[in-house]
């Protein structure tokens, strides 16, 4: 038997390993560039992502917060408009209130001053009925020296029962 290092099959072999390894080795060399360079972009492209997640996540928390703040607000103005509705509501009422309370107490002074004058026009008319009335009786049963002295005194006596 022939020892396996001579023969020729052997050596063909060995030769053609030798050959797919020379040729291999750039390819693999290759194949691994273009492996680690896909691997990079990959990992890239990871990074990316995960910094884009980490950027999309920080603006969503900020508008999260707006809107809350958002929120907040427009319940703010919401009640700052109710208690100025309720204050203005208020003093238009207390405005009402006084206006009446004025009109009223012009009213009864209104009144008060009809009152008198129906009373002075009363007084007045009673005078001038009792000066006619007496005037006429005095014509009838007094004679006209009598009738002076007695005009005298009236007059003398009108400032005092006037007063």
């Amino acid at each position: 038997m022939i020892s396996a290092m001579q023969s020729p099959d052997f050596w063909v072999a060995i030769g053609f390993l030798l050959l797919i390894g020379f040729i291999l080795k750039p390819a693999w060399r290759f194949i691994k560039d273009s492996l680690d360079t896909r691997a990079k972009k990959i990992a890239e492209s990871l990074n990316e992502a995960a910094s884009l997640r980490e950027e999309v996540q920080h603006l969503l928390a900020d508008y999260q917060r707006k809107q809350r703040d958002a929120a907040r607000e427009v319940d703010q103005m919401l009640a700052d408009a109710t208690n100025e509705a309720e204050r203005l509501c208020q003093d238009e009422t207390e405005k009402l209130m006084q206006s009446l309370q004025r009109r009223e107490e012009l009213a009864e002074d209104k009144i008060s001053q009809a009152e008198a004058d129906a009373i002075q026009e009363v007084r007045n008319r009673v005078v001038e009925t009792s000066i006619l009335a007496t005037q006429r009786i005095l014509e009838k049963q007094l004679d006209q020296k009598t009738a002076t002295t007695l005009l005298d005194q009236s007059i003398k006596q009108l400032p005092t029962k006037l007063h």
